[in-house]
């Protein structure tokens, strides 16, 4: 569970009301925050030098701690999708009051809607496409591969370690539900490195929190997933646990094996 998701688990109705009124009357791009590492970094690091179509599609997101953050406040073409009705409308206040080319959209994807949902906003394919969903990232990562965006950032599972293994496809997929921990969802990171690879896709950056990873095609090499992979630390320290308990914990449930 990362910051931002902690705090949306928590964080009770009548302080979201406030942080509405604060956003509206604030300077319009207060509301905007930081991504959850240094996740800004690298995408300024990786984009450096190179023709990136500048727009952008990021699902899963909270507007106060996004990837694409800095991308939006410099004027990119957003899309940013989000399956919490609050969440949803939270950013939408913060957005109100400012001059960003950013859109919300409320949705609860599945593999049925989630190519014609982003068509509407996208005639081609962003330059980073941004997941984060807490369940299905690997099946929506290969579905979307073939739309062939330039940068990828996806999350990955560190408490899978570096099996093969992806959890099954579930358009209804809630990792409280499925477990109590929040520790059964995603893929790992071999998983995720093997399907973009057979795209053309190279791993060149994860992020120094051990939740997000980065694939170009025009890289010059590839990270091995044994020599990037990181556990995940704020995981590790809400929980007092390391990926291998965590994977003790959830190694009974069901799992594809995907390489």
């Amino acid at each position: 569970m990362t910051a931002r998701q902690i705090a949306k688990s928590v964080l009770p109705p009548i302080l979201v009301n406030a942080a509405r009124r604060l956003a509206r009357r604030g300077s319009s791009l207060s509301g905007i925050g930081p991504s959850q590492s240094n996740e800004a970094d690298l995408i300024d690091r990786l984009l450096r030098g190179r023709d990136i179509r500048p727009t952008f599609c990021e699902f899963g997101f909270t507007i106060s701690e996004f990837n694409c953050g800095r991308l939006a406040r410099r004027g990119w073409e957003g899309l940013l999708i989000d399956g919490d009705a609050r969440n949803v409308e939270m950013a939408q206040d913060v957005l109100a009051g400012s001059r960003l080319n950013v859109s919300v959209e409320q949705a609860f994807l599945d593999l049925g809607n989630l190519r014609p949902t982003l068509m509407r906003h996208f005639h081609v394919s962003p330059g980073v496409l941004s997941i984060d969903v807490d369940g299905n990232d690997y099946w929506f990562l290969e579905a979307l591969l073939p739309w062939e965006p330039q940068l990828v950032i996806v999350e990955y599972n560190a408490s899978l370690g570096l099996r093969p293994v992806t959890v099954p496809y579930d358009r209804t997929f809630e990792r409280h539900a499925k477990h109590p921990s929040g520790w059964y969802h995603g893929a790992s990171i071999t998983a995720l490195h093997a399907l973009c690879a057979r795209s053309g896709y190279r791993l060149v950056a994860v992020s120094d929190s051990g939740v997000n990873l980065f694939f170009m095609r025009d890289a010059a090499r590839s990270l091995e997933p044994s020599e990037a992979y990181r556990e995940n630390r704020l995981r590790n320290s809400w929980s007092n646990t390391t990926a291998p308990q965590q994977w003790q914990t959830i190694c009974d449930l069901p799992f594809v094996t995907v390489a």
